[in-house]
């Protein structure tokens, strides 16, 4: 039999989450963020749950041909936008909408020869320092896209650095709206936290929001709120099987390092999950875990192809038990990948995007 472990998809959670996404900011468009193959949950596996968005977006032109190869014939916009000329005729081709941040992604298009010209994005900088023209440059750089013929309708966008945290984002907001004053167009500026946080307010949610992993059942703002606090479900569940038993006399140590010795007699379980399936290896001892849906932790090292956890408070537990290494349990129970995320150091997209190709995914709803 093959080994154990599996990752499974859950698109009617992805679906239910998108509609919380829409609750929070009325009447804007929402943009669903696929980007990173749907943050490791797969693209082909997600997108009925998804097919109520107004718009696809990404960073690959690889994922954007997928997209549409799978049927998705409406918007599908490049957050970054293009990387070289080149990719400009595949704008064209497929339809693309697209962010424009610098100097050259304009000269780009200044040169480019297309029948149809193109939908864009501008790209502000108001605070986070990545991509994007700053507000005192960003009227010039509209000015030099308007003119261009290549250019159909300009819209704009900018990106928030704090919008889970304390220092929120009412400077941004204030600097994106002073910038594009009585500029036509589009507006886009919430990202998943926003969404959650602010998505009533309308100088917020504006006509686009973009959801992320609000989608995939991850808080984007954990520990302050969980995902059950802001009702999102759990999109991915990687689980596994216990392989093996072992029994622990007071002094006994586990795993490399003997990062853990049991101070009285105990029992373990031996799971197969380790960092080579993109389970953290910063998980220490006490990381939560679930076996036959009952809450316990992880003890000692884990290593390329192992965990071991405690026993203790699933006696009954035993060789092919049920592992619950973030997600939904055979019996209902959950456990929020955020939190096995924060035990790493760490947060919950790293763990979606981490998951390994030698694991199998399922879907299931």
């Amino acid at each position: 039999m093959p080994r154990p472990i599996l990752a499974t998809v859950h698109p009617a959670a992805v679906q239910h989450n998108l509609e919380r996404a829409r609750r929070a900011a009325p009447d804007a468009r929402l943009w669903a963020v696929v980007k990173a193959n749907a943050y490791g949950h797969g693209i082909e596996r997600v997108l009925e749950g998804l097919r109520s968005a107004d718009g696809i977006a990404l960073l690959d032109l690889s994922e954007a041909e997928r997209v549409r190869q799978l049927g998705w014939r409406g918007p599908i916009l490049l957050l970054e936008g293009v990387f070289e000329p080149r990719d400009l005729e595949l704008c064209s081709r497929l339809s693309l909408w697209h962010a424009v941040h610098c100097d050259a992604q304009i000269d780009w298009l200044a040169a480019h020869k297309t029948q149809a010209p193109h939908r864009v994005f501008l790209k502000m900088n108001s605070g986070m320092n990545r991509l994007g023209f700053t507000p005192e440059r960003y009227r010039s750089a509209w000015a030099r896209l308007n003119a261009l013929p290549q250019v159909d309708e300009i819209s704009f966008m900018t990106h928030f650095s704090d919008a889970d945290g304390a220092r929120g984002i009412a400077h941004q907001v204030q600097a994106f709206h002073r910038a594009t004053e009585d500029l036509p167009g589009e507006r886009c500026i919430a990202n998943s936290a926003a969404i959650l946080r602010h998505g009533g307010e309308a100088e917020v949610r504006l006509d686009w929001v973009r959801a992320g992993i609000v989608l995939y059942g991850s808080a984007p703002d954990y520990p302050e709120r969980t995902a059950a606090d802001w009702d999102l479900q759990p999109t991915m569940t990687l689980s596994s099987r216990l392989i093996a038993v072992q029994r622990l006399q007071a002094g006994d140590s586990v795993g490399y390092g003997s990062r853990f010795t049991a101070d009285a007699p105990m029992t373990i379980g031996v799971v197969a999950c380790g960092y080579a399936d993109g389970y953290p290896r910063h998980c220490d001892t006490g990381t939560p875990v679930l076996v036959d849906g009952v809450r316990t932790r992880t003890v000692g090292r884990v290593s390329m192809d192992m965990i071991t956890v405690d026993l203790t408070p699933v006696p009954a537990a035993g060789l092919g038990s049920e592992v619950t290494l973030w997600g939904r349990a055979g019996n209902g129970a959950l456990l929020p990948i955020d939190e096995v995320a924060r035990a790493a150091g760490t947060v919950g997209y790293e763990l979606m995007c981490a998951l390994a190709q030698r694991v199998p995914v399922a879907v299931q709803d």
